[in-house]
């Protein structure tokens, strides 16, 4: 039996929540309400994965602000964690804990995956663009860390 949450779609209203970030102070996305924001799932901070896509984002944070994106990363780290990486690779954007996968299973970010031949199961590298009504804008799944904001800043005509 696989174990794979469901995926959403566009146009389904982006699941809320709130988690603690790297400073252990709670965000929500209903402290968005309003705004466009990008939600991406990452599966470990400071691994070569994240790190590259982290800093796609932080080397982008000041286009997809200025075409009105708020940037959001979340993944199962402990706060600690998050902000040893946040820290090390100057990052200027905020990273949330999801510890029990709640919202990354609630966004269909969680599952089996493969990596290195053995399946294993975790958060799946996926990405939401949340309009301002709180709507999924679009949703990607399968992300591929590298090159993964210019293809979106692409989709998105920034």
């Amino acid at each position: 039996m696989s174990i794979q949450s469901s995926p959403l779609a566009a146009g389904q209203a982006a699941p809320d929540f709130s988690l603690q970030d790297a400073k252990g102070e709670t965000v929500s996305l209903s402290d968005y309400s309003g705004q466009k924001v990008i939600v991406y799932f990452y599966p470990k901070a400071a691994t070569p994965g994240c790190t590259t896509e982290a800093c796609d984002f932080r080397d982008n944070l000041n286009s997809l602000q200025a075409a009105g994106y708020s940037v959001l990363g979340i993944s199962p780290d402990a706060p600690e964690e998050l902000a040893a990486f946040a820290n090390d690779e100057s990052l200027n954007f905020p990273l949330l804990s999801d510890p029990g996968n709640e919202v990354a299973t609630a966004y269909g970010s969680y599952g089996e995956k493969t990596i290195g031949g053995k399946t294993i199961v975790g958060t799946l590298r996926s990405t939401a663009v949340i309009n301002e009504d709180g709507s999924i804008q679009q949703i990607e799944y399968s992300v591929d860390a590298t090159g993964h904001v210019a293809r979106l800043r692409d989709s998105l005509g920034i």
